[in-house]
C-alpha cells in the first residue's frame, strides 16, 4: 500500500538510510527496553528499532499508516493524537515502575509539533 505523505499532518517520511543508522545509533536501543516511538510513518525508523528491542510501541494518527503497521507482530500501535496519549498508562503496561527504569520515547517529527509534544510529556 503506498501513502503519499499528507501535508496537514506535517508528514515527511525518511528515506536516507545513512540518516537512519545515524538516528538509530544515537538513540542506542538495548533489548528489553521500554520505547515508544511518535509518528512512525513508513517505519524507517521502527524496523531497526524493534529489531533491536524485540517489541515497541508506536503512536501513530494516520489511520492507512496505523492499517498498515498493525501488520507487524513485534508492534503495539495506538492510533491517536500525541497529545491525547496516556504516557504513564504506557509506563505502567511496560512495567516502568521504578527508578532506574524509564519509558524512551523517540521520533522523527515534524517541527511544528515537537514543542507540543514536549510539554506533554512533562507532565509525566
Amino acid at each position: 500500500m503506498k501513502v503519499t505523505p499528507k501535508k496537514h499532518l506535517g508528514q515527511h517520511f525518511l528515506t536516507d538510510r545513512a540518516v537512519i543508522d545515524d538516528i538509530v545509533s544515537a538513540i542506542a536501543p538495548q533489548a528489553g527496553q521500554a520505547m515508544v516511538e511518535i509518528g512512525p510513518g513508513w517505519a524507517a525508523l521502527t524496523q531497526p528499532l524493534v529489531e533491536r528491542l524485540g517489541a515497541l510501541t508506536v503512536i501513530e494518527l494516520d489511520r492507512d499508516l496505523a492499517k498498515r503497521l498493525r501488520e507487524h507482530p513485534q508492534l503495539r500501535v495506538i492510533e491517536s493524537d500525541v497529545l491525547k496519549v496516556d504516557f504513564f498508562y504506557i509506563a505502567q503496561e511496560n512495567k516502568v515502575n521504578t527508578p532506574s527504569a524509564k519509558l524512551r520515547v523517540v521520533g522523527n517529527l515534524p517541527y511544528n509539533i515537537s514543542t507540543p509534544i514536549l510539554f506533554h510529556l512533562l507532565q509525566y
